[in-house]
Parts: C-alpha cells; structure tokens; sequence
C-alpha cells in the first residue's frame, strides 16, 4: 500500500514536501515516485527514486526545483517541491514500478504495480 500525503495551497514560489508511507511489499523490488495530473491534461512521471540502482529521476519540467529522497526506517517517500509554479497545480499520485519502466514525462503510468489515493497541490497566488 501507499499512502501519499502532504499537498495544499501555496502562493507562486513556494515550497512543499509530499510523503509517500510505503506498506505491504518489499519496496527493494521496485522503484518508488510521483505522478501528477492536472484538469484536463495527461498524467506525468514527476520522479522516481531506486534503492536497488541506488537512483533518482526527474521530469525535465521539475528538474533542479524538486527532490525525492527516502527514509529506509520510516519507509517513506518524500518529493520536497521549491520554486513551485502555478503550472505545478495538479493531483499528485504516489505509484511503485520496477524501475525500468518507469517514465519521466507524459505517461499514463500503466506500468505501474502500485498506487496510493492523490494529494492535491494547488499553486496560486
């Protein structure tokens, strides 16, 4: 299971952490991240961290303002979100996937083996 958590409003340049708590699977065997979707348009890959590959992944269009980190004793995910823009604004998801098949952009995620409720992120002044 996932359970993602840690979405709000914030003005344009803020800040945000989502968490991700994992459960139930051996998170070694997959690569654990976020999608996001926004009204209207298709989902994408936000980013992905690999404990097994020892690897992180980011979308172009968070790259450099987003970092996903891990902690193996809380078994949690976190996407630490700077710099947030409005075009951040989205349902964030929080998916695991063998890494591999992981997709940093538009993707519809289809891969992916799990899946927790979405979090919102709402960006706007």
């Amino acid at each position: 299971q996932l359970q993602a958590s840690g979405g709000g409003l914030v003005q344009p340049g803020g800040s945000l952490r989502l968490s991700c708590a994992v459960s139930g699977f051996r998170w070694d065997s997959y690569a654990i991240g976020w999608f996001r979707q926004a009204p209207g348009q298709e989902r994408e890959g936000v980013s992905c961290i690999s404990r097994t590959y020892n690897a992180t992944e980011y979308a172009y269009s968070v790259k450099g303002r987003f970092t996903i980190s891990s902690d193996n004793a809380k078994n949690t995910v976190y996407l630490q979100m700077n710099s947030l823009k409005p075009e951040d604004t989205a349902v964030y998801y929080c998916a695991a996937g063998e890494y591999r098949l992981w997709v940093l952009g538009p993707d519809s995620g289809s891969r992916m083996d799990y899946w927790g409720k979405g979090t919102k992120v709402t960006v706007s002044s």
